[in-house]
């Protein structure tokens, strides 16, 4: 069908000035994003168009919408109809100005032999330039790219991290500052190409909306000078769900993002909010080493992580998923971090880090729980979650006793991997800074005091690549040279598998691109 007459009557000063971008795809459907810039105060009539072509000859879908200052301007479409496993191109336009053309994909139905994609997290625009973005965005055989969170960082400028200044320079609080940051990085010509290039699939984690963050407040929120907390909650979550590509879940309850995405009988994506919708308070400060033992209110198993209503969730979509992979998006680490060794019968040793499932033990043990199955449900295999916010890379065997060694009293072994119920990726950041002063020594003490952990790597930038198939699902880690200025040199990491039928993670070869994908968006 021809594509729509661009509305005549629009402002002559109409700019795409933070391009076009795609997200939560499906089989039949995927979310176009754009936002037009202009000095009127009128609503503007967008045309758009989704064809099989880049040259968008063969169009297939189009239509109009508008763009008005309710929505900060951004226009979404969640635009249906399409061919699963295809890819597509599209492009808007209004008042005769077009925008770039984009470049998305539909997720598999049915019969899917594999899926690639990249997995990010944590880009701090104070601190560096998102090389890494540049790098995915060059990578056309990928089928969609997943966001785990801090997407933004809520700081003023100078805060933390001094590389390039904020807009607003302050922290942000009010709708507006929201959406002022999300302008501005939006602008950013990296994060603009991986969004011009690849659907994304993204959740919040907590600089989304202030560091820390929980369902009634965070370590960064003061009431008394910042105003209430829901209120904050409210403008960010409203910012978020305007810029970003992604479906509106509950409309009654924004914080509510939990979702599944189906990528044929392959793999199930299952995407996890924990922060504010149901987490409790954190029971130490916000430094990522604060000692403490699983004891006291450590162990009150009323504390939260998902809530009762998104554990049931999880607990219902992975005893009825009939994928072979079940792949669990989420945003701080689920594995065991300790700094002194113990198994579970002598206290379990000493934890750091309270922010992450370590400070929600009993929340942790139900979600094994599951994992294992019960009189009336049987065990759960092949589970791999795919994790964020240290800033660092980590792969683990898990397992609810790691230091354990009898597996028969629940424990576990490190050689074979007997004893543990998944595995787990966790993916360094685009530039927000991570561990690099304990270095190379830090790593290997922490792999001899954790010997499920069968990476860490404490002081690279970049990005994880997750390739999937019947037979194994395969983690690599791929890094910049820096962040510090503008670059186009990565470097490939290590490689980590976990076969079928198992939960252990054991060495694998770096997986070679696709032959001949679509082209990419000119």
């Amino acid at each position: 069908m021809p594509a729509p007459t661009p509305d005549t009557q629009a402002p002559a000063d109409i700019t795409f000035s933070h391009s076009v971008a795609s997200g939560d795809p499906l089989s039949d459907r995927v979310i176009l994003w754009t936002r037009i810039t202009t000095t009127s105060p009128a609503a503007v009539a967008v045309d758009f168009v989704v064809a099989t072509d880049s040259a968008l000859g063969q169009i297939v879908r189009s239509g109009q919408v508008a763009s008005d200052l309710s929505r900060d301007r951004t226009v979404k479409i969640d635009v249906d109809g399409l061919q699963e496993n295809t890819t597509y191109y599209y492009r808007f336009s209004a008042g005769g100005v077009t925008s770039p053309v984009g470049r998305t994909k539909t997720l598999p139905a049915g019969e899917a032999g594999r899926v690639r994609m990249a997995v990010v997290s944590c880009a701090s625009l104070a601190h560096g330039f998102f090389n890494a973005y540049r790098r995915i965005s060059e990578r056309a055989d990928l089928d969609l790219v997943v966001h785990l969170g801090d997407y933004i960082y809520e700081h003023g400028s100078g805060e933390f991290g001094n590389i390039r200044p904020y807009e607003p320079p302050n922290e942000i609080l009010s709708l507006s500052d929201y959406r002022t940051r999300y302008a501005q990085y939006r602008r950013d010509p990296d994060l603009q190409e991986l969004h011009r290039q690849h659907p994304m699939v993204a959740i919040w984690d907590d600089h989304e909306i202030a560091n820390n963050a929980h369902a009634n407040g965070a370590q960064n929120h003061t009431e008394a000078t910042e105003g209430p907390w829901a209120a904050r909650v409210a403008a960010a979550l409203q910012a978020y769900y305007e810029w970003m590509p992604i479906r509106v879940i509950d409309p009654a309850n924004l914080r509510k993002s939990n979702r599944t995405f189906a990528l044929g009988n392959l793999a199930d994506l299952l995407m996890l909010e924990e922060r504010v919708n149901a987490r409790s308070m954190q029971l130490s400060d916000d430094s990522f080493i604060s000692p403490f033992t699983q004891s006291g209110a450590y162990t009150d198993p009323s504390r939260q992580m998902l809530g009762v209503e998104e554990e049931s969730w999880l607990s219902e979509k992975l005893r009825s998923s009939t994928a072979k992979w079940k792949l669990i998006g989420q945003g701080t680490m689920f594995a065991q971090i300790k700094v002194r060794p113990e198994k579970n019968a002598d206290g379990g040793g000493i934890f750091i880090n309270a922010d992450q499932w370590d400070g929600y033990q009993p929340a942790r043990d139900r979600v094994y729980d599951i994992l294992n199955g019960d009189a009336t449900n049987p065990a759960i295999g092949n589970v791999v979650f795919l994790s964020g916010d240290l800033h660092s890379s980590w792969a683990a065997d898990l397992s609810q006793d790691p230091n354990n060694s009898d597996v028969n009293s629940g424990g576990y072994d490190p050689d074979t991997g007997a004893g543990a119920r998944a595995v787990e990726f966790v993916g360094t950041s685009i530039t927000s800074p991570a561990l690099d002063e304990l270095e190379a020594e830090a790593a290997v003490g922490l792999e001899f005091i954790n010997p499920h952990f069968k990476y860490i790597e404490l002081s690279k930038r970049g990005y994880m690549l997750l390739d999937v198939d019947p037979n194994r699902v395969i983690g690599e880690w791929w890094y910049v040279d820096t962040v510090a200025n503008v670059s186009n040199v990565e470097s490939f990491g290590r490689a980590l598998q976990v076969q079928d039928g198992t939960s252990h993670l054991i060495s694998a070869a770096q997986t070679l691109p696709r032959l001949n994908p679509p082209a990419l968006a000119p």
